[in-house]
């Protein structure tokens, strides 16, 4: 193995596991952090949910004893978190959450419908904002996430991403939360030296132009492949350099 990696740890939402026309489940060989492991001659284990933000991720870290169990075979963990933070949350996120746990079954699915109905409305009227979470709370879980796990384990690669876009429908194709984000995370990035994948400058065409799935945020099989190999690219060129500073594939 050219990294020396027995696995590749990746936290992550549902852009890690859902293909160009559902969610798959985490061990298809066309998702991209199994495809990273397969160029890197290791395993991916996979840790991921729909929504999921930094935030999820740090909860997964610290309450989740899968996770610990799989964090002394890591070489390498993938902070693939972020993307969710920057979109537009009209509704706090424990109402919407709190959806699920509306009894009777009839009001469960009238709460959905309503919310399903007036996310875009909202997310336009109000320019995209609050968002989920604001920069500054993102890259305080990602730094909670990062000191945690040097920590425990100080001789793993720590690497993250740079948002990717979108043009959901559900969200009126508003993304006023992108770029706050990006800058934030480039910060602490570079201050930290944590190596980073630009996730729209490799697919944001791909995604913008209709190549991925019809909902206008996850990926079709093409775009999977190019996260994939650059995210293995990525790791063996910081792990074959000992480099440890900000590098975008």
């Amino acid at each position: 193995m050219e990294t020396g990696a027995t696995s590749l740890l990746v936290l992550a939402d549902s852009l890690a596991f859902h293909g160009p026309a559902k969610a798959m489940p985490a061990d298809e060989p066309r998702l991209w952090c199994n495809i990273a492991a397969a160029e890197l001659g290791c395993a991916a284990e996979l840790f991921a949910g729909f929504g999921w933000t930094t935030r999820d991720a740090w909860w997964a870290l610290t309450k989740d004893p899968r996770l610990w169990a799989r964090l002394p075979h890591a070489s390498v963990v993938v902070l693939a978190v972020g993307n969710m933070d920057t979109l537009p949350s009209p509704l706090p996120s424990y109402l919407r959450e709190g959806l699920r746990y509306l009894r009777p079954d009839w009001l469960r699915r009238w709460g959905r419908k309503a919310y399903l109905w007036a996310q875009p409305r909202l997310a336009k009227a109000w320019g995209g904002r609050p968002v989920a979470l604001p920069p500054r709370v993102s890259v305080r879980y990602l730094e909670d996430c990062r000191s945690a796990l040097l920590a425990v384990r100080p001789d793993l690669r720590v690497i993250a991403i740079l948002p990717g876009v979108h043009r959901a429908p559900a969200y009126a194709g508003v993304h006023t939360g992108y770029l706050p984000q990006r800058r934030a995370i480039q910060r602490w990035a570079h201050y930290h030296r944590v190596p980073l994948l630009d996730l729209a400058a490799l697919i944001g065409g791909h995604v913008l132009s209709g190549q991925g799935n019809p909902d206008g945020m996850h990926w079709g099989w093409a775009g999977h492949e190019i996260v994939g190999r650059a995210c293995a690219a990525l790791i063996r060129e910081v792990t074959e350099d000992g480099r440890s500073g900000p590098v975008s594939a």
